[in-house]
């Protein structure tokens, strides 16, 4: 229509002589547009160096050797495809994250040589087939609840032409939905900058990290399995993409429901996030049912007793003492020197009282506990047993 001529060449863009060649026999060139996709998505504990080359050599490779070999052009353009992946840090794209990362800086190098350079950090697409082929409906539901949206060919044409006209070195074109965005649990620093609320995130860094535990705790033995289940509940419709978290079965296995080992990994952070417990990226698969996990984040928990606010508030501050201590597991010998000193406690502590100055020194000592904050029974643990040692 505009008069250009289209021809396709297969050339293979890993050999770096090939593409030479290729080079030479287009005649004078006057722009590249390096658009290799490649995907070989895992957790970072099964990264090997197949899945690193799958995704570093078309795209990182390939372009550092168009770069190279057509310094000595008169190009208009050279852009490369980077990837959102590489700003936002998706989970299970380490490597690929890394190879759109290099795309990015190698536009960067081109342009303080004075060379024409744009780097286009695409969100997804929603085409059907290509690297997106792969994508359940529950991975386009989960990417939307997160505030990014598809792109249709005709936005990603109409950005493309944006792009370029602008002039720019890095460019995003990304479809976010900011409302959604706004609501998000957890949203990537670089776009903190868009949304005005108050995230949960930086809300649960004001509050300690027990304070979900002590909610639990709270509660009566059964309102606490239910709130407990109904968190695991909700945050795998979260993760799978689902509005509703009546759509989670309690017994049903998680693989079953559509978890894989990427999806595993993020369920696992956001229970991490809400509870502040420590919990192994093996999460689902050590407890596999939302009935089964939920028993386990219950016995993380410790001995919780019958819930309300009938306890004394030194047993209080011992079993968020209890919480804190198994949480964080300490090293061996901060471990040995706190199982000593909580020995020499124990021992005052079941000692026969044999006058009665002690059992008023007792009473004393109970009261003090009684009103004692956690970290004034700690200095007091100090002053009356000193710091224990082999």
């Amino acid at each position: 229509e505009h008069g250009a001529r289209v021809r396709t060449i297969s050339c293979d863009l890993t050999d770096r002589a090939a593409l030479a060649t290729l080079i030479d026999e287009i005649g004078p060139l006057t722009g590249v547009v390096h658009t290799a996709g490649a995907l070989a998505d895992t957790t970072i504990d099964h990264l090997d160096t197949d899945a690193l080359a799958t995704t570093l050599i078309p795209k990182a490779n390939a372009a550092w050797w168009l770069h190279e070999l057509t310094q000595d052009h008169d190009l208009a353009l050279f852009v490369v495809f980077s990837s959102v992946a590489g700003v936002l840090g998706n989970a299970g794209q380490a490597n690929y994250a890394a190879a759109n990362s290099f795309l990015d800086a190698l536009i960067t190098h081109r342009r303080r040589q004075g060379l024409p350079g744009t780097s286009l950090a695409w969100g997804w697409w929603q085409r059907e087939g290509g690297m997106t082929a792969h994508l359940t409906q529950a991975d386009h539901d989960r990417m939307t609840q997160d505030g990014i949206h598809g792109l249709t060919d005709v936005e990603g044409t109409t950005l493309f032409d944006t792009a370029l006209g602008r002039g720019l070195g890095a460019v995003a074109p990304v479809k976010l939905h900011l409302p959604t965005l706004n609501r998000a649990d957890t949203v990537p620093a670089v776009l903190r900058g868009l949304v005005r609320a108050v995230r949960p995130a930086a809300r649960q860094a004001t509050v300690p990290a027990e304070s979900w535990a002590d909610r639990i705790a709270a509660l009566v033995p059964e309102e606490r399995d239910r709130a407990v289940l109904d968190l695991v509940r909700q945050q795998s419709a979260r993760v799978l993409g689902h509005s509703d978290a009546d759509r989670i079965d309690p017994g049903q296995a998680f693989k079953d429901t559509g978890f894989d080992s990427l999806t595993a990994v993020e369920f696992r952070n956001r229970v991490t996030t809400a509870t502040g417990l420590r919990l192994p990226a093996t999460l689902i698969f050590d407890h596999p049912t939302p009935n089964a996990l939920a028993e386990h984040l219950l016995a993380q928990l410790g001995p919780l007793g019958d819930g309300g606010s009938s306890s004394p508030e030194v047993l209080r501050d011992l079993e968020r003492f209890e919480r804190q201590l198994f949480g964080t597991r300490p090293d061996d010998e901060v471990g040995t020197a706190i199982a000593v000193r909580l020995r020499s406690i124990l021992a005052r502590l079941d000692a026969p009282a044999t006058a009665p100055a002690a059992g008023t020194a007792s009473a004393q000592v109970l009261d003090t506990l009684e009103d004692a904050s956690q970290s004034e029974l700690l200095s007091f643990i100090d002053k009356e047993f000193g710091r224990a040692s082999n």
